[in-house]
């Protein structure tokens, strides 16, 4: 079980500290998916930002804040700074949660990734953390793109009316 990602599984001390320093993120994937009602738990935590090199200090404070360790797309470990952030996507580990942070510049078809960002949803917990996360219709579409298994199970789940 420790090496389940889900074991002790909290999202929230991660997208507090964003928050906190003013790192303007969009929750996606599963955690997006559960804020609009799924059912289906998952353990880890996919984040989209729109790669504003000049966010990427607040990004780096954030993560370093929480004791997350990066890593690039090859697994190679990097330095929480910056210039982590010039990456098309960082993958990072923390204490509490572990996931992907991603930009527009990966290659992600014909999806208007930084659409996406900007019409996010917004949610404040109880604590005032302001969570963005991807519109219900972004999330689909994006499932559908990745055409996994599990995604379109998910897209199954997020059409059913509530």
């Amino acid at each position: 079980m420790a090496s389940d990602d889900a074991f002790g599984f909290d999202p929230f001390p991660l997208l507090r500290a964003l928050d906190d320093a003013g790192a303007r993120v969009v929750v996606m994937g599963q955690v997006a998916g559960i804020l609009h009602g799924s059912s289906e738990l998952t353990g880890d935590l996919d984040l989209l930002w729109e790669g504003d090199v000049a966010q990427a200090p607040a990004l780096a404070a954030a993560f370093a804040r929480v004791g997350a360790m990066l890593t690039d797309d090859s697994g190679v470990v990097v330095p929480c700074d910056a210039q982590a952030f010039a990456l098309p996507k960082v993958q990072f580990r923390a204490p509490s949660a572990s996931g992907d942070c991603c930009t527009p510049a990966l290659p992600w078809g014909d999806l208007p990734i930084t659409q996406f960002v900007r019409r996010c949803e917004v949610a404040v917990a109880d604590d005032g953390t302001v969570v963005r996360y991807l519109h219900r219709d972004d999330l689909i579409r994006m499932r559908r793109a990745a055409g996994r298994v599990k995604d379109l199970r998910r897209v199954e789940e997020l059409q059913r009316p509530p």
